[in-house]
């Protein structure tokens, strides 16, 4: 498949009742393994990308960086590939529109797309994100790309506390629908774990919702039955991965004396 191909299958992953479900990557390495597992489409973390190169998340990893990774990973595998671009490195749309673009040359088919304030306090408004989303499809569809815009409010994961995330629902949806209208293809909700809550967001989307998995989620199957029609795994994959490492290091020196 082309990359037009590919960006095409990836949406047509996004179905009510099957949701895609995205363990998330950070390199080639870990491409071809979750490739290989049976994936069906392919997602990095920025938590985990940066961490494999040394770095923090918040894009702390330089941009450089990020586009080699994507290049080595689309590479090695056919499967579309999404990528965890943050904020895009840039606040001004146009800006942000360049640096997709550069992640489109490196063989990308679709983003996260986040409305936090990378690096600073608080949410971008409503109409500076969907600015920037706006920017985004205006130039992928310039290329002929159906360029799969994840757009994630970061209301619920910036409060944290799961008590309050009741009363920041009508929020996001407002924000869904602007970022819908903007030109994104997917709602990313990333800390909600109420089923309740994932239900009535889900009611009120008319784009695809992805949930992330966190300890005290729903199971995928339950998802599927909210609503839910994407599913992804963040950091998660590479801190199973981590631990495992530090365990089996941790053996071989402690029986080597």
């Amino acid at each position: 498949m082309n990359q037009q191909d590919r960006a095409r299958a990836f949406d047509e992953l996004h179905r009510q009742g099957s949701p895609v479900v995205l363990y998330n990557i950070w390199d080639a390495g870990t491409a071809k393994a979750v490739a290989d597992a049976g994936a069906k489409a392919l997602a990095t973390g920025s938590w985990s990308v940066a961490a494999a190169h040394g770095f923090g998340d918040g894009e702390k990893l330089p941009l450089e960086a990020l586009l080699a990774a994507v290049k080595e990973i689309t590479a090695v595998t056919d499967l579309p590939l999404s990528v965890d671009f943050e904020g895009a490195y840039a606040v001004e749309p146009k800006h942000a529109a360049e640096n997709v673009a550069r992640l489109i040359d490196a063989g990308a088919i679709g983003i996260n797309f986040e409305d936090q304030v990378v690096g600073g306090d608080g949410l971008h408004s409503t109409e500076a994100q969907a600015a920037r989303i706006r920017a985004i499809r205006d130039m992928a569809d310039g290329r002929g790309i159906p360029f799969f815009i994840n757009a994630r409010t970061d209301l619920f994961l910036r409060e944290g506390d799961d008590s309050k995330h009741a009363g920041l629902v009508d929020a996001a949806i407002e924000r869904g629908r602007a970022y819908a209208a903007a030109g994104a293809s997917g709602f990313f909700v990333p800390w909600v774990i109420d089923p309740a809550l994932i239900e009535k967001i889900c009611a009120a989307s008319s784009l695809p919702v992805n949930v992330m998995m966190r300890p005290g989620a729903p199971d995928i199957k339950t998802l599927a039955g909210l609503g839910v029609r994407r599913v992804s795994y963040g950091p998660g994959p590479y801190r199973v991965m981590i631990e495992k490492l530090k365990e089996a290091a941790a053996a071989v020196f402690a029986a080597a004396g």
